[in-house]
């Protein structure tokens, strides 16, 4: 499943989880100010403040992490793009008869690393698009070093190969980059602190006679909706915050390939 509808279902079952706390533990302080008026909220506040605070810095620190990992996946985009562009541009170090057959592969090893990305969130569509990728560095890098030692160069061997190792490379770190969120046990730690934050909210709001609803459902919704920006910032491929716009630069390196 789409792991930003995973996210959406934690965020909607998160909401409604709030909204039912908050109105249980304004039972249970109603309750217990009808036995004990006086002693009723007896040294909540250093409780009520230290679950808070735990709550917000756990989503503070979740969210820069994410925010962080969306900015190095662009910035990965872009090294791709500079390493593949400077392979190719090192092709012209080979003999003439030699660079056609490269510069073809070039151009369908480029088309195969973005349609890996269009593909998603067809998972294993984009695997199997990942391997065909893997296949084109294969022969690029036969052909390159073939045509190296055909040329008897040493610009060729010290320039072209090093590059298209770099190329290969970033192919690899961004991959990774992908898999790369925080453990599960960090959005259940902020689930559950959440909860026990409602319970709290709404053991301190049994004061007015009234529910107010305003406050109710802002605290729940605005905490639901954070921990759902949270995962859709995690998947940028997935969800509505998206890193497509990046592989523009890949698209324009592949314009200039023709």
């Amino acid at each position: 499943m789409n792991p930003t509808i995973y996210g959406l279902v934690f965020a909607g079952a998160l909401f409604l989880g709030m909204l039912l706390l908050l109105e249980t533990g304004r039972r249970i302080a109603i309750r217990r100010l009808d036995q004990d008026p006086e002693g009723a909220r007896e040294g909540l506040s250093v409780v009520e403040g230290a679950v808070f605070s735990l709550l917000g810095l756990l989503i503070a620190f979740t969210f820069s992490g994410a925010a962080t990992r969306f900015e190095g996946r662009r910035h990965l985009i872009v090294e791709e793009a500079n390493d593949i562009g400077t392979a190719y541009l090192r092709i012209h170090l080979l003999p003439a008869s030699a660079q056609p057959a490269l510069r073809e592969l070039f151009r369908q090893y480029l088309d195969s690393r973005l349609g890996m990305y269009r593909k998603l969130p067809d998972v294993a569509a984009a695997k199997a698009e990942l391997e065909r990728s893997l296949k084109f560095q294969g022969e690029i890098w036969s052909n390159a070093v073939e045509a190296c030692r055909g040329s008897g160069s040493q610009p060729a061997h010290m320039l072209l190969l090093p590059a298209l190792n770099a190329m290969f490379d970033i192919t690899t770190t961004r991959t990774e980059a992908t898999k790369n969120h925080p453990p599960s046990i960090i959005f259940a730690m902020i689930g559950v602190l959440s909860l026990a934050a409602s319970l709290l909210a709404g053991y301190g709001m049994a004061g007015g006679k009234l529910r107010s609803w305003v406050h109710i459902v802002g605290f729940a919704a605005a905490t639901a909706l954070t921990v759902y920006v949270i995962v859709d910032i995690e998947y940028p491929r997935f969800g509505l915050i998206r890193v497509d716009d990046a592989d523009r630069v890949l698209l324009d390196l592949r314009e200039s390939m023709k």
